[in-house]
């Protein structure tokens, strides 16, 4: 079968390592709208996409015995470096070089050996936007501060999305959505206007991963129904939602298709890998109504 992965950040990038385990065919579409931490200043800085939730996303597929792919997530904590990842800095490195995003991704994919394939959602950085009663809020990082967020928009509006990318949702099987934050993770990789478009004609099995909590300011008082509006409001329709069987969530009704079961490990904040791969099988080999 054929796997795609859509969002950004950590949330992603355990979804990419449980998929691994179903399919040699996995593909990870990542959002370039982050805007903090060391990424936002390397966009700062160098005008260049944001790298930091494809780092992340690379180095879940990485082959964990290369050498590079060890070091990859090495922060250093000294001078004008401090902050910055190894990897960031490879990743920016290549951008710089090769004038392209998606080459730099790929070099890096083949320097760490990655099983499988990851791509940003588009060709080029967006800045996120979000609309509420109060106005409209720019930049990832603002945007996590708000509450009340009534609608997600990109800066380019048009911004394109790799054509392997499009293939990718086209051609897939499953499609997983998340975990991670509903506006700035997984609506941010899902906005981007010819993803959405993709998305919306995907013939294939479209799985949201409900977050672990609710994130706050961003997502305070929605409900688990609230988060599948938003994302419908947003363009995507999922066919089925797993949800820990801990979480808030749980407890709430939902009119998809839910799996609920447990799904968070040691560190409750977090997606278990191996407990997320059983549920994606799960929903996998269940039919819902709709189908």
């Amino acid at each position: 079968m054929k796997f795609v992965a859509l969002g950004g950040g950590h949330g992603t990038a355990v979804t990419l390592r449980a998929l691994r385990a179903l399919s040699s065919d996995v593909t990870g579409i990542v959002s370039v709208a982050d805007d903090g931490g060391s990424t936002g200043r390397l966009r700062a800085m160098l005008n260049v996409a944001a790298v930091g939730d494809l780092r992340k996303c690379l180095g879940a597929l990485a082959d964990p015995k290369n050498a590079l792919a060890q070091a990859f997530e090495h922060r250093f904590s000294v001078g004008e470096l401090e902050g910055h990842t190894v990897g960031n800095l490879l990743l920016v490195g290549l951008i710089e070089s090769t004038g392209n995003l998606e080459l730099a991704v790929d070099a890096v994919a083949t320097a760490l050996g990655v099983s499988g394939t990851i791509l940003p959602a588009s060709r080029d950085g967006v800045v996120l936007q979000a609309s509420h009663e109060f106005g409209i809020t720019r930049g990832q990082t603002a945007v996590a501060r708000q509450a009340g967020i009534h609608f997600l928009s990109l800066d380019p509006p048009l911004a394109p999305a790799p054509p392997r990318a499009l293939r990718a949702l086209e051609e897939a099987d499953v499609i997983v959505i998340g975990p991670g934050s509903l506006y700035t993770s997984v609506l941010a990789a899902c906005v981007v206007p010819q993803i959405n478009s993709a998305l919306a004609l995907s013939a294939a099995r479209k799985i949201y991963v409900a977050n672990l909590r609710p994130e706050k300011p961003e997502t305070i008082g929605l409900s688990l129904q609230d988060h599948v509006d938003a994302l419908r409001a947003h363009g995507v329709d999922p066919t089925d939602v797993l949800v820990d069987a801990h979480s808030q969530f749980a407890q709430q009704a939902c009119s998809l298709h839910t799996i609920i079961t447990a799904l968070s490990g040691r560190n409750p904040l977090v997606h278990d890998v191996s407990k997320l791969t059983g549920a994606v099988l799960d929903a996998v080999q269940t039919k819902p109504e709709r189908f």
